[in-house]
């Protein structure tokens, strides 16, 4: 397979990048390439103009905002985000969905912006890592077209990147007063691709004095799309669960939520979610 044809630019501010975007229907932005240009290989995807964002260093770094939240710019490298330290410390969740994405190469060049907005989760398609640890986290990505900026929770990318939309930032919520947050990911992969089967996230909130565990929930690659559990939260607030009242409590989300693939059963699914979470809960607490 070669390429699909394409113009090419490389802008070098966000204003010229959204413009070009704007101008030429179906265009789409070009950041680490490690899904698109696989796409446009095989002509799952087709545009007629590439915008490479590369030279847009407003879009990299990671910044500690005076709310003690996280800023993460969307060209910031898988690389780097999964080995800051404070990443690895305020949002570990994250970080190791960054270092379980691909390999060292692939980690090199994918970027964040790319990897939340190559998602395309469902049967026998590609999921990716970063959805799922930024729903459990409560994260807010910030968006810029030719016109506005605006905000949008990770939750709602799952039903796609606006057309001629750049991402700009990922930004996490400050710790807030009192108790504590703690966040894991854990992860079962397809071996020939690397992308995910199933994968969780979770983040374990608990009270000042101890007294309440509050937990959220995600899953990709096992469902349709990245998916927060709520029946599942629900069942487990306000305990210390083992593996079989989580498991207990995924046997009670519909069956219909988990899609079959890759040689998985719905079913297997399920009960793989749910070991997954159980894991990804007892490492949080820990």
């Amino acid at each position: 397979m070669i390429l699909t044809p394409f113009e090419f630019a490389r802008p070098s501010t966000l204003k010229q990048a959204t413009t070009l975007l704007a101008g030429t229907g179906g265009s789409r932005p070009l950041a680490g390439g490690q899904s698109l240009l696989v796409d446009l290989t095989t002509g799952e995807a087709e545009a007629p103009l590439l915008v490479d964002l590369a030279l847009l260093d407003e879009l990299r770094g990671i910044q500690r905002r005076r709310d003690g939240g996280l800023s993460i710019g969307a060209m910031t490298t898988l690389a780097e985000l999964a080995t800051h330290p404070e990443v690895r410390t305020a949002a570990p969740a994250l970080a190791e969905a960054a270092g379980a994405n691909g390999d060292p190469q692939v980690r090199n060049r994918g970027t964040v912006g790319g990897n939340l907005a190559a998602d395309r989760s469902g049967p026998g398609l590609r999921a990716t890592d970063l959805p799922v640890a930024a729903i459990a986290l409560d994260a807010v990505l910030t968006l810029a077209d030719a016109k506005r900026s605006w905000t949008l929770p990770a939750a709602e990318l799952a039903e796609g990147l606006p057309a001629g939309a750049v991402i700009t930032s990922l930004d996490l919520p400050g710790p807030g007063s009192g108790g504590s947050s703690r966040s894991a990911f854990e992860k079962s992969a397809d071996r020939a691709s690397l992308y995910p089967l199933c994968a969780v996230a979770v983040r374990l909130n608990t009270a000042e004095d101890g007294s309440e565990e509050r937990y959220r929930i995600a899953v990709t690659g096992a469902t349709g799309k990245p998916l927060r559990l709520t029946g599942v939260e629900a069942r487990l607030a306000g305990t210390r669960p083992g593996t079989a009242a989580v498991l207990e409590a995924f046997a009670a989300v519909p069956p219909g939520v988990f899609v079959p693939g890759r040689g998985g059963s719905a079913e297997y699914l399920r009960h793989l979610a749910g070991v997954l979470t159980s894991r990804a809960l007892a490492r949080a607490g820990a």
